[in-house]
């Protein structure tokens, strides 16, 4: 498979297709792209959904599934697979257990992100897509309503959402180096101040105007 650029009609507006291995279009994935092309996203965004639909598309036909047909469960089968080593998706390679994942967590969620909006566009005109999105997530003024209720016909089924941990990432701190260049670039005593007691305290900016009135 393969994620291909077009331009739209009358309109010369770049935007992204995924291309099957016979070179035509995935139809309901083209349709998903061109209208997130018509409500005014970006090419680059519509280029990374292209990229996690053909991910996506890539792990059914290794299953066999129809994209139809697919439930929670397979949907969990999907994550695992997104973690495989490229060369083991196709499972003509063993994994070793010391074998690095394939993606991060981060770009894990953001494919299920993707996956979830091509649902939500398909159900919305009408496709049957079962219970695969029916999940609960927290409403409004502390209620729950089901992921797509408006869509369900008040027939929500009480699921489990899947998403990956990832994990904090704490920010990268001057060294002593580079912070001492800092204070020797200052050209005032009062910026030289200011830039001290942000790395001795750690302080925000908003913080340290406040405790210097």
């Amino acid at each position: 498979m393969l994620v291909h650029p077009v331009v739209g009609p009358g309109r010369g507006v770049l935007s992204w297709t995924v291309l099957g291995d016979d070179d035509v279009p995935v139809v309901p994935v083209d349709r998903f792209l061109a209208y997130l092309s018509d409500i005014g996203r970006s090419p680059n965004t519509v280029k990374a959904y292209a990229h996690d639909l053909k991910d996506y598309w890539c792990f059914l036909g290794v299953r066999g599934l129809d994209w139809r047909e697919a439930r929670l469960e397979d949907v969990g089968e999907f994550v695992a697979w997104l973690q495989l080593p490229l060369a083991a998706r196709s499972g003509a390679v063993a994994v070793l257990p010391s074998a690095v994942a394939g993606v991060s967590a981060s770009t894990v969620n953001r494919k299920l992100a993707a996956v979830s909006s091509f649902y939500a566009h398909q159900a919305r005109h009408g496709a049957q897509v079962g219970d695969l999105l029916a999940v609960w997530k927290a409403g409004g003024r502390g209620g729950w309503k089901p992921f797509l209720h408006h869509v369900s016909k008040g027939k929500p089924f009480r699921g489990r959402a899947v998403s990956l941990r990832v994990p904090a990432k704490l920010p990268r701190i001057l060294t002593v180096a580079e912070t001492q260049a800092v204070l020797d670039a200052c050209t005032r005593l009062r910026d030289r101040f200011f830039f001290a007691l942000l790395h001795e305290t750690g302080c925000r900016a908003g913080e340290k105007s406040e405790s210097v009135r």
